[in-house]
């Protein structure tokens, strides 16, 4: 019996060569700002660069996990997208405690090292969100990586501002204003990525009796 339809509202999963070469590339850009990064922060003594880096490291796993799940069900994807979602906020959760416990503690970071790496953090995350432009529609597991580089290049441009800020007031106050609202923003997108894969994981829950049905006519 042919005309049962069995799939509808269908996104892009990630099974394309060409998206699993561009994840690679961004890949290796995130791991590489990571190190810069965290070496830079620990010299400039700026919280707000490293909260940057260690978004650089998250990313550079997530997007692995991502790679591993492209071409596996909806099921899989969605798990890996929830997954990256709860990383998230636990990285969102570790910058803020990090930034509370940071106001307690006297020292001015070196402006210059901030804007500098800010401003080299900034272009490799400008390439990163050129390169995944036309994914960021795709599903839970594609949608997290554009929602990641989108938020790094964010950060990016609040760091630079802190910079100037410090710079301005002589004051480590603007380098952990930063570091807070980039924990909030961790925490906003954990939210997005982990509402949209437990809708789809109810909706591949809900399509599964569909699915065995149309089957099951098809075989008759």
């Amino acid at each position: 019996m042919a005309g049962c339809n069995c799939g509808n509202d269908i996104k892009f999963d990630g099974v394309s060569l060409s998206y699993k070469r561009i994840l690679w590339l961004v890949i290796a850009i995130n791991a590489m700002m990571f190190i810069v990064e965290i070496g830079a922060s620990v010299v400039s003594n700026s919280m707000a660069l490293r909260a940057d880096a260690l978004d650089f490291l998250g990313d550079s796993l997530t997007y692995a996990i991502t790679l591993l799940a492209i071409g596996h069900s909806m099921r899989w994807r969605a798990a890996a997208a929830m997954f990256k979602g709860v990383t998230l906020v636990c990285m969102g959760l570790w910058v803020l405690g990090s930034t509370v416990y940071r106001v307690l503690v006297l020292g001015v970071p070196n402006e210059i090292i901030m804007g500098s790496v800010a401003l080299m953090a900034f272009s490799a995350n400008m390439i990163s969100v050129l390169l995944l432009l036309k994914y960021r529609d795709g599903d839970a597991n594609v949608r997290s990586v554009w929602l990641c580089s989108r938020n790094d290049a964010i950060g990016n441009l609040a760091v630079l501002g802190a910079a100037g800020l410090v710079f301005i007031s002589q004051s480590h106050w603007p380098d952990l204003l930063v570091a807070f609202l980039m924990s909030l923003l961790f925490l906003h997108s954990a939210s997005l990525i982990i509402r949209q894969a437990r809708h789809e994981l109810n909706h591949d829950q809900a399509t599964l009796p569909t699915q065995q049905t149309c089957s099951t006519v098809d075989r008759d």
